[in-house]
């Protein structure tokens, strides 16, 4: 029988942020997969939470959230295949030092390794760098707890292995994923600043193309790009030393952090080499990147639509600018898993890290994605957006594909919440939300 001592009364609980009060009825935790199938298959309203890093209402519920942080934390490597195994509740940070000492890495990782695998790969979350799929797109197969209790696995290339991994917690809860593995690799990261807008928009492809992995940072208050992290793969010929100027930007004196006024010590080292894993995402593990006082948003466009996006967030910049704390680009390359916001596109996404005021945000968003609109802007699917559900139908070729998955592996809506029934109101089902 379930341990009942792992039920938490509900209590006032939020999101990373603080910007989302979570109306769960109780927060459980169980410690093993067993008890979290007879948990789901007892419910009739239960959603999965990771880390809680959505700053929407993605994973809330008025039943029962189940933190799968207590679930074994297995890392299994098979040096054969390549690939990694790892439990539903392992954030990225836990897993990538193992990997690193066995010769092993991810392809790329997201700015943060505080993040569990499971929600950002079901959220569709990713790092940069123009031949880099999202976290997502190293799934090779996932294992998860349906609304009946039963343990599904899926591989890839199975009929519906390509709708579950970027799947919204809707599928059911998962407990154990495993992903690509690649040689492991050393990291040299560079800071440039204020690129200039005319080598921005007459050579991007090249910019973005510079490192394995480049983000931009701007304000959007000046024409120039305030910040471009260039992360490069070292070669057998070693470290390299940065050109002082680069496209007519200058190489940082002293270590940076994206946010202004933020201190550096918080980000990975710039400069020096060092491991994949303490190179590629901005922040380090050890340090709580921010105090969670902000709301975040992002919208994907194709990337031969880069530049027309660019010019079209710049005519309405005086709109959205005094809200922003910083704004961020960077690459995706294309995948065809059904709900990633790079399915079948290679894609630039612009990322907003905004003051938290939903009130201030929520009409520039409007605005944002108006200016959008003709490039098939697609919004990330855990952050703030108020993207129409109909306009999102357009935007998905597997759009519909998804809502009868969703109406196969849970019949009965129990993984269902206000968030799934407003995008998805064809995947039937009772509303357990």
């Amino acid at each position: 029988m379930i341990d009942h001592s792992g039920s938490v009364p509900s209590g006032r609980r939020t999101n990373w942020a603080g910007n989302i009060v979570f109306g769960a009825q109780r927060l459980r935790t169980p410690a093993s997969v067993a008890e979290l199938r007879e948990l789901v298959a007892a419910g009739t309203a239960v959603r999965a939470l990771g880390t809680g890093h959505s700053f929407n209402t993605v994973a809330d519920t008025h039943g029962d959230l189940v933190s799968v942080a207590g679930l074994p934390r297995c890392v299994e490597i098979d040096h054969e295949a390549s690939t990694v195994t790892v439990g539903g509740g392992l954030r990225f940070g836990e897993l990538t030092g193992t990997l690193h000492r066995s010769g092993f890495a991810l392809h790329n990782l997201g700015s943060l390794p505080h993040i569990s695998v499971a929600g950002a790969c079901a959220t569709g979350t990713h790092g940069s760098g123009v031949s880099n799929p999202s976290l997502a797109g190293a799934v090779r197969a996932l294992e998860l707890v349906t609304a009946d209790g039963a343990l599904v696995s899926l591989e890839r290339g199975e009929d519906d292995f390509a709708g579950a991994v970027v799947s919204l917690g809707a599928l059911g809860v998962v407990t154990r994923l495993t992903l690509d593995l690649v040689p492991a690799f050393d990291v040299q990261q560079w800071v440039y600043e204020g690129l200039p807008r005319t080598e921005l928009l007459g050579r991007f492809d090249e910019v973005m193309s510079e490192a394995y992995s480049v983000s931009l940072f701007t304000s959007w208050r000046d024409d120039p790009v305030d910040q471009v992290w260039l992360k490069r793969r070292v070669t057998a010929e070693g470290p390299l030393t940065a050109p002082p100027r680069w496209l007519g930007a200058e190489l940082a004196e002293g270590p940076r952090h994206p946010v202004p006024g933020m201190p550096a010590v918080h980000c990975t080292q710039q400069g020096e080499a060092g491991p994949w894993h303490a190179r590629l995402p901005h922040f380090r593990l050890e340090f709580t990147p921010s105090n969670g006082e902000e709301l975040q948003s992002e919208y994907f466009v194709a990337r031969h639509d880069a530049v027309a996006a660019y010019e079209a967030l710049e005519r309405i910049r005086g709109r959205f600018a005094p809200l922003l704390q910083i704004g961020e680009i960077r690459t995706v390359a294309a995948d065809e898993l059904w709900l990633s916001p790079a399915q079948g596109r290679d894609s630039v996404a612009f990322h907003f890290t905004w003051v938290p005021d939903t009130a201030a945000v929520t009409p520039v968003l409007g605005e944002i994605e108006e200016a959008l609109a003709p490039f098939g802007a697609r919004p990330h699917w855990g952050k703030v957006f108020t993207t129409a559900p109909g306009r999102l139908r357009e935007l998905y070729d597997h759009y519909a594909d998804f809502e009868g998955l969703m109406g196969r592996f849970d019949p009965t809506g129990t993984f269902r919440n206000d968030f799934l029934a407003r995008l998805f109101p064809r995947a039937g089902g009772a509303h357990g939300g």
